[in-house]
């Protein structure tokens, strides 16, 4: 009689159906910050025109304060979650947990909408301090030690919303701008740090030939330099001493990405976006010594950082890693190229039409929101139904 072995056959692929939204952290949030980076646009026009008289928060500071603490905390709590769960081998949250957080950060979005202040104030600390708890958790179970201190900057910026929020309540002498400048300050060594660690590598994986490298010593001096900024903007140093620390962080930080071979990727837009989006930062660390010293408008080199660093380096993050974590394809499709020109566009007009042509600054304002709405809300279009689709190989995620 003849033998049979079993064979162990690899289970079918799971067919995708229902809902996925609440698998993983960057499925809610990076379909909320693209759609809110889209309509938050509308909104400050609808507040321009008056029809928001009795809003918490008003005009420049609305803006500035949802750009970061809405949209931009959305990202790297999505982005965080997602990581945080590979890092560590831990489940973050998901399901019901996963819902109350991007509750919370909702009503954080409408609650300075309103005359509420204080419960405003409360929605936007506490969404960064109760994203901190779980990511704390997940990595000390894991004893992923390594990448302890994002717990530690999502802690500083609760603490830096609410050094905003005491001072219009009235409760803290400091005005808002210290608190903005903190999460600014923030951002950007979060962006410094993942921007180290990803974009070599993802250069070397998809350029062939690239030789992307990393100086160790060059890699801390890049970093220590935004510590130094985040110190200096705590600690005010008098604004020549700024200016050399500021000079300094921008030519580490160009030498960083010269390391990185960007030249290499112009034919590969995942790529290439990542660098584009980095070659802002050196830009903004120029600009804003050139504030110091009179020669631009402060708001250039912000928005610099803002609508150019933090805008393309966001779109082009959540193109990857949803691909990655939907199980697409990780390359670039027209819609993606797409959003990347429309993101990049919204920042080279906001920042050199006024420096080249100052008469223009309000064209280049309304150019620039009008470029920044259509490509995010490009990308919530595009990517809205893989996120709310499970992953295309059946795992969960």
């Amino acid at each position: 009689m003849p033998t049979f072995i079993p064979i162990d056959e690899p289970p079918p692929r799971q067919a995708p159906g229902g809902l996925a939204l609440w698998q993983l952290g960057f499925r809610p949030f990076y379909l909320l910050a693209s759609g809110f980076a889209a309509l938050s646009i509308a909104l400050w026009g609808a507040q321009s025109l008056g029809w928001l008289p009795s809003a918490y928060l008003q005009g420049p500071a609305w803006h500035a304060h949802e750009m970061l603490f809405g949209f931009t905390l959305a990202v790297v709590v999505g982005f965080l979650f997602t990581a945080g769960r590979n890092w560590s081998g831990q489940p973050t949250p998901s399901g019901a947990r996963l819902a109350a957080l991007v509750l919370l950060w909702l009503a954080a979005r409408v609650l300075v909408l309103t005359p509420w202040g204080v419960a405003a104030a409360a929605a936007n600390v506490g969404f960064a301090w109760c994203c901190a708890w779980p990511l704390w958790r997940s990595l000390k179970a894991g004893r992923n030690r390594r990448n302890y201190f994002f717990v530690a900057l999502l802690v500083a910026m609760g603490c830096a919303a609410l050094v905003v929020h005491l001072s219009l309540l009235g409760s803290l002498t400091l005005p808002a701008w210290a608190g903005l400048q903190l999460g600014l300050d923030l951002v950007l060594f979060i962006m410094a740090v993942m921007a180290g660690r990803v974009v070599p590598m993802f250069t070397n994986n998809g350029v062939p030939g690239a030789q992307a490298r990393r100086d160790p010593w060059l890699e801390r001096v890049a970093l220590g330099s935004v510590l130094v900024l985040v110190a200096t903007d705590v600690l005010p140093l008098p604004d020549a001493a700024l200016g050399l620390v500021l000079v300094a962080a921008a030519a580490a930080h160009a030498a960083r990405l010269w390391l990185w071979q960007p030249w290499r990727t112009l034919r590969t837009p995942l790529v290439w976006v990542l660098h584009a989006a980095y070659a802002w930062i050196p830009l903004h660390m120029a600009l804003r010594a050139a504030a110091l010293a009179g020669w631009v408008s402060p708001s250039v080199a912000a928005h610099a950082l803002t609508a150019g660093a933090i805008g393309a380096l966001v779109i082009g993050m959540m193109t990857r890693t949803a691909r990655g974590h939907t199980a697409r394809p990780l390359k670039a499709d027209g819609f993606d190229v797409a959003a990347y020109g429309l993101v990049l566009g919204a920042g080279l007009l906001r920042v050199g039409l006024p420096l080249l042509t100052p008469t223009l600054y309000v064209a280049a304002i309304a150019g620039s929101a009008a470029l920044w709405s259509l490509g995010f809300g490009l990308y919530a279009l595009r990517y809205g139904p893989m996120l709310l689709r499970p992953r295309l190989d059946g795992k969960p995620g």
